[in-house]
């Protein structure tokens, strides 16, 4: 096995891991960047300094940590703010200042819980699970449109042989 050396976590990892590890990463981060792009409305992509690629509307109107957090209300149902907190690494009173401009938009609602009546617990309203899934849609369609576009059947035949092998580093 040919070792990279270059740097101090590399000892003991071929070249060619390095590589695929470094190349994926860059690879992934672009990919994300692009696609969180296709659904930011034109003051925001202008803001960064890129010409819009998503659709405008005041639910468009999210930041990076709304829509991050809107989108983690989507997977765990029911759960209270700090929880949300620490699935998304942040304070309390960050978390609390996300989910209060959610439900100023009217994307989220807050109930008691019914184990402890002293805490709420946060769901989407109608409007947010429209927003999650809009937002879904057009990501989704994006990309397959990229696909479609920009690559060959082979190449497609590569992205997913690919993705099953990236697939099976995830659970190991």
């Amino acid at each position: 096995m040919e070792q990279s050396g270059d740097r101090p976590g590399d000892v003991g990892v071929s070249e060619s891991a390095a590589r695929a590890a470094q190349d994926l990463r860059v690879a992934f981060s672009l990919l994300r960047r692009r696609i969180r792009e296709v659904s930011e409305t034109p003051d925001q992509a202008q803001a960064q300094g890129r010409t819009p690629g998503g659709e405008q509307g005041p639910a468009q109107d999210l930041t990076p940590s709304q829509i991050s957090a809107l989108t983690l209300v989507s997977k765990s149902g029911a759960a209270t703010a700090s929880a949300l907190a620490a699935a998304e690494g942040v304070r309390p009173q960050s978390m609390a200042a996300t989910l209060a401009a959610l439900d100023q938009y009217g994307l989220i609602q807050r109930n008691p819980d019914p184990g402890d009546g002293r805490r709420q617990l946060v769901t989407l309203t109608d409007a947010g699970r429209e927003r999650v899934e809009g937002t879904r849609q057009a990501r989704s369609e994006w990309l397959a449109r990229a696909f479609e576009e920009r690559c060959t059947e082979d190449e497609r035949q590569t992205v997913i042989a690919a993705m099953a092998l990236l697939e099976r580093l995830t659970r190991s």
